[in-house]
């Protein structure tokens, strides 16, 4: 099976996305399964993983909804206040949906502390209780309060979004590799392929640039804890979807058939227990 893990759809109103600067002009619009599916059709992925853009139940139940309505959208990673109290009683909620795989919140743009209070990690355990995956976006300055956070819930099933998000246009990956290799010791956490080009220069990246990140992560995660996702449509700031799935195939081309399989849809099948 061949699975994107990683994109996202979204009706653009400037109030729920004021992430998108005057910078990204080109996602300023809608992007729904309909401009998705061609891509996975041209280029036999079997479907996707829909996560969540906004911080809302209501963006929860829209995704839901485009996985209802599509059957190729094989999962999606909603958004839930694990710092409530009624946390538990609203996963009451969804449970009629089979396809609510896991959550994630934006923790990169709070601060690094707020993931390791005591209510935070009081949700993370109560979506372990109900068999839910947790998604963590972060930048690599995060990582230390990452590794706390995962020794504080030691089974709970984390993915890390875009490999913690390196410098890649500073060229600057020591450090990132130095607070994620503790992470990446721990057999239940995973790691997105993902994300990258929007973190180099996006007009003048190449794969030469991303492929340390990438051998980096093979050797820290192995193939079995890597998922390929394109993050489309933000992928589109620095390249079309072909060029952010050519990096990982030709990447991938050097592995055995098996681990090249692991990586571009076994991993995420597993994880988000999709079949």
């Amino acid at each position: 099976m061949r699975i994107d893990s990683h994109q996202h759809f979204w009706e653009y109103k400037p109030k729920d996305y004021g992430w998108i600067n005057d910078s990204m002009k080109r996602i300023r619009r809608n992007f729904s399964p309909g401009d998705l599916k061609p891509l996975l059709d041209e280029f036999h992925l079997d479907g996707c993983i829909a996560v969540q853009a906004v911080e809302s139940y209501r963006e929860t139940d829209y995704l839901l909804d485009l996985a209802d309505q599509n059957p190729w959208i094989l999962g999606v990673v909603g958004w839930a206040d694990l710092t409530s109290g009624k946390l538990e009683e609203k996963l009451e909620e969804y449970n009629e949906h089979p396809k609510l795989k896991g959550f994630r919140e934006v923790l990169q743009s709070k601060d690094p502390r707020y993931m390791l209070q005591e209510n935070f990690i009081r949700g993370l355990q109560t979506l372990h209780s109900k068999g839910y995956t947790y998604d963590i976006l972060v930048y690599p300055q995060y990582l230390k309060a990452v590794l706390e956070l995962v020794k504080k819930c030691p089974n709970q099933s984390f993915v890390i979004d875009h490999l913690a998000k390196p410098f890649i246009q500073k060229g600057e990956w020591k450090e990132w590799q130095k607070h994620l290799a503790p992470i990446a010791e721990r057999e239940l956490i995973h790691c997105k392929i993902s994300g990258m080009v929007t973190e180099a220069d996006w007009k003048n990246w190449n794969k030469d640039q991303l492929y340390p990140y990438l051998e980096i992560a093979l050797e820290l995660f192995g193939p079995e804890r890597l998922m390929f996702g394109s993050d489309w449509p933000v992928c589109l700031l620095a390249a079309e979807y072909e060029q952010v799935l050519g990096v990982v195939e030709e990447f991938t081309d050097t592995l055995s058939k098996n681990e090249k399989s692991w990586i571009m849809g076994n991993t995420a099948e597993k994880f988000y227990k999709l079949s």
